[in-house]
């Protein structure tokens, strides 16, 4: 009977929430955004409650406020959010003026901004969860492999000394033996 509704803008595994009015500059609100994009969701709000920005509580709301539309919404798993995007724009401005020598006046410009919060449920969350209940040990010798790659190196050139130190010992045999 009424007006048909807008097709959705989002994925299907992607959820925004959107914070207005937030007095700050764009500018000063676009460094605490760069905070937290691209990474997970617990990670990005634990940065933001320990930052010394006074606009990190604010952009802490907006960022629980997406991870709750995905969870009551849109039926997402929290533990797999990551924060894809995060873009800040510009609101109204107030304009106010300092007195100034000589009759003049000054202007005093306050801007508000506002920040859209886009957090999407990676695969890899979903994927985890199934290579898990399969096998832990794969999972284990592939992060040890990628988290050591030094040391890994350092193993190989200890094996192939110690290769080495017994053809060494052998031939010196052979030779006490003759």
């Amino acid at each position: 009977m009424g007006k048909e509704g807008r097709e959705r803008s989002l994925a299907d595994n992607e959820a925004r929430a959107v914070a207005k009015n937030l007095r700050v500059s764009p500018q000063k609100l676009n460094l605490v955004a760069g905070l937290i994009r691209g990474k997970k969701v617990d990670k990005a709000l634990a940065d933001l409650e320990f930052s010394r920005k006074r606009i990190a509580q604010d952009v802490r709301k907006c960022v629980m406020s997406a991870v709750a539309n995905a969870e009551n919404n849109h039926g997402l798993d929290v533990n797999a959010l990551v924060v894809s995007e995060a873009w800040v724009g510009k609101n109204l401005v107030m304009k106010r003026f300092a007195a100034r020598g000589r009759g003049r006046g000054a202007s005093i410009l306050k801007p508000f901004s506002q920040i859209t919060v886009i957090v999407r449920q990676s695969e890899e969350g979903a994927e985890d969860k199934a290579k898990k209940t399969k096998g832990k040990s794969k999972g284990k010798a592939a992060s040890g492999a990628k988290a050591g790659d030094k040391s890994a190196k350092a193993g190989k050139a200890r094996a192939s000394a110690k290769a080495a130190g017994a053809e060494a010992k052998a031939a010196t045999a052979e030779k006490e033996a003759e």
